[in-house]
């Protein structure tokens, strides 16, 4: 279980999470939602570390996350996956290395930097980029992909790091619908298939509601909604997006206009 316990980060004055807490089971799929500024991210990074929380706990399986050091943090951003909205891929390299760097907590330094990975790494990594029927692009470079082949990419380095957590910050933010769906499927599939627990930062609330068996609304750093999909009616998100929900909740369908009757004519 992932337990948040009264987390807040600061930036100098302000809060960009103020007083988080909140506890996620193993194996769920949660959409974080928010307008724009309302710390999603910045709750993921301090999730990772990537940013360290200013108070506050983060526990993993009753393990405190905020006080790692050393080996042991790297151990856990290795357990505690992360895909970024821009892909984070090195362009110049092949599809297959960039894949094979998420084993880079599972090999000695000196196999990556010679690129002398074994076997059972490359079989690990062309397995995952199987899992989303991208081994074809194995040999390519990483720059030549499409971005939702990207982002498959970059879901597939961070299945071979074997983790335990994932963490997916605006995966979607710059693609096309229907990359947007094949990259969805791909997180929906590691959640299902592998069991993995997956924490999302989604600015769509229809794909999140598709797509997650939880909700966390955040709005100015704090939780302020968490329950299921069915559970957010369109009039509290619209409450919880301001003026940004209509970029997010369908239109209301219109109305059908009142026809007057017209008296026949004689």
């Amino acid at each position: 279980m992932l337990e948040i316990k009264a987390l807040s980060k600061k930036f100098g004055d302000k809060f960009a999470v103020a007083n988080v807490t909140l506890s996620v089971r193993e194996g769920a799929f949660v959409g974080i939602i928010g307008r724009s500024g309302a710390g999603k991210s910045t709750l993921l990074r301090a999730i990772n570390r990537l940013n360290d929380a200013s108070t506050g706990h983060v526990f993993w399986k009753g393990e405190s996350i905020t006080s790692l050091k050393g080996q042991k943090l790297g151990a856990w951003r290795s357990r505690c996956a992360m895909i970024f909205q821009q892909f984070n891929l090195v362009g110049r390299l092949d599809v297959l290395t960039n894949v094979l760097m998420g084993r880079l907590n599972h090999t000695p330094s000196w196999r990556a930097l010679t690129n002398l990975w074994t076997s059972h790494d490359r079989a690990i990594a062309l397995s995952a980029l199987a899992q989303f029927d991208i081994a074809a692009l194995a040999s390519q470079r990483a720059e030549e992909l499409s971005g939702g082949q990207q982002q498959r990419v970059a879901i597939a380095r961070a299945l071979v790091q074997e983790p335990e957590l994932v963490l997916a910050d605006e995966p979607i933010a710059s693609l096309d619908p229907r990359n947007t769906k094949v990259v969805m499927d791909a997180l929906q599939r590691i959640n299902r298939h592998f069991g993995l627990t997956v924490l999302s930062n989604l600015h769509s609330l229809d794909l999140a509601r598709s797509y997650c068996d939880r909700l966390v609304g955040m709005a100015q750093g704090r939780v302020v909604f968490d329950g299921a999909p069915r559970e957010l009616t369109d009039a509290a998100a619209r409450e919880l997006y301001g003026i940004e929900a209509s970029e997010v909740l369908a239109p209301e369908p219109a109305s059908a206009p009142e026809h007057n009757s017209v008296p026949a004519l004689a």
